[in-house]
């Protein structure tokens, strides 16, 4: 069927969104399950009621709205992304793919289409993995990656524990994870990178994730006095911790194009002015698309950090926090975006995702694809994140035809 999306009220709804946890420098910051995230969940979750859709929500607080199919026993066809942000956050990363499953819902009530099987819209906890350890947590429960008691017992960087912010936020459903039943998942997103940019195109249909891996390291030297501890004496472990992360980053580089090696959070103890920081701890994020070079790279980083220890007269532990394998996205999924953005003149390509994405996790368990919309300058976890009204609205209508066509829609 020849109907297109309200380009209009998805980017009006994207912008009301971003006033939640609004930033000075025109982006947003919501950290998950803070006070912005939890009025995010509330503004997203109002507005599928209005739109007439069911909601569930399960014990790792995911949002499951659902617009009935003809077929009330079938599982949905599914889409969705994450409402959460980075501290320094865009307006589209993550709640672009939100805000595109409600558009969808909108548009199929705007032309009384019914569909066979029902299409739901979904909000994933936590993915940017910011205030809670691990990213993609939402997604991971629901496909079984962590348990529920795990879940609930993870504790922020604020001092709090997710369990006890999930009831304190009013979104601790009944529903176990994985329970919400799901025949197909899409997941539309910005780029976060150059290439749709610059090749002027206004859709990449991803193929593929790339593997991820985090791993904490921890540096152990000894506090002492930096006014009476003579410079050959001392067991500096910030010193240390910067030879690692500048071995990491030649690490990197040894590996181009396809390797991915970023030191990102830092802590310093006791992080006093007069004090030789006697413990210093960080994360690395490592990434690559092949399993193998994955492996090999986390034994080169365990053997530098090793190296660099015992160089300067400290103890080490790297541990690995968390683990995506590289993924392939489901080739059913993958042509119905590509005929669906052929069927509307879009020119596109196939792209290979350097982030995660929830779409990685649930494409385990069930058939699931990705689309991108173009960023400029590839500009992302940002405040300047921007794209263009015409390309949200461009891959939200791709996003409609396919899930049209696997709903089974009737006029």
């Amino acid at each position: 069927m020849d109907i297109r999306v309200n380009g209009d009220r998805l980017w009006s709804s994207l912008m009301e969104m971003a006033e939640l946890g609004a930033l000075p420098g025109g982006g947003s910051c919501r950290l998950a399950l803070t006070d912005a995230d939890v009025d995010a969940r509330d503004l997203f979750v109002k507005w599928c009621r209005e739109a007439g859709c069911d909601i569930a929500i399960d014990q790792a607080g995911n949002i499951f709205a659902t617009r009935p199919g003809r077929n009330a026993d079938a599982p949905a066809i599914a889409t969705g992304s994450h409402l959460d942000t980075q501290p320094h956050g865009g307006r589209f990363d993550g709640v672009l793919g939100v805000l595109a499953g409600l558009e969808v819902v909108r548009t199929l009530n705007d032309a009384g289409i019914e569909t066979e099987k029902p299409v739901a819209a979904v909000n994933w906890t936590n993915e940017e993995g910011v205030r809670f350890p691990r990213g993609i947590l939402g997604s991971a429960a629901y496909i079984g990656a962590i348990d529920v008691d795990s879940l609930h017992a993870l504790q922020s960087t604020d001092g709090h524990v997710l369990g006890d912010e999930l009831r304190r936020s009013g979104y601790l459903g009944d529903l176990a994870p994985g329970a919400f039943p799901m025949e197909r998942f899409y997941e539309v997103h910005i780029e976060q990178g150059p290439v749709l940019e610059r090749e002027g195109l206004p859709v990449g249909i991803v193929t593929a994730g790339q593997g991820i891996r985090w791993f904490e390291v921890v540096v152990d030297g000894e506090d002492r006095h930096a006014g009476t501890t003579p410079m050959d004496v001392r067991r500096d472990s910030l010193v240390v911790a910067a030879d690692m992360i500048r071995d990491l980053h030649s690490l990197g580089n040894d590996h181009r194009p396809d390797a991915r090696v970023t030191v990102g959070r830092l802590y310093v103890e006791p992080n006093a002015v007069s004090t030789v920081p006697g413990r210093t701890r960080f994360v690395i994020d490592l990434r690559h698309p092949d399993s193998g070079t994955l492996d090999r790279l986390e034994r080169e980083i365990d053997a530098l950090c090793r190296r660099a220890a015992a160089a300067g007269g400290c103890g080490v532990t790297v541990n690995r926090t968390m683990s995506l394998a590289p993924i392939a996205f489901d080739a059913e999924c993958i042509a119905t975006l590509e005929q669906a953005a052929s069927r509307l003149g879009l020119p596109n390509r196939p792209m290979i995702s350097g982030a995660g994405h929830d779409a990685c996790n649930i494409a385990t368990v069930l058939p699931a694809a990705m689309i991108f919309a173009p960023s400029r300058d590839g500009i992302s976890h940002n405040e300047a994140e921007y794209t263009e009204p015409e390309h949200c609205a461009a891959v939200c209508d791709v996003l409609l035809q396919a899930m049209m066509a696997d709903a089974g829609a009737v006029r």
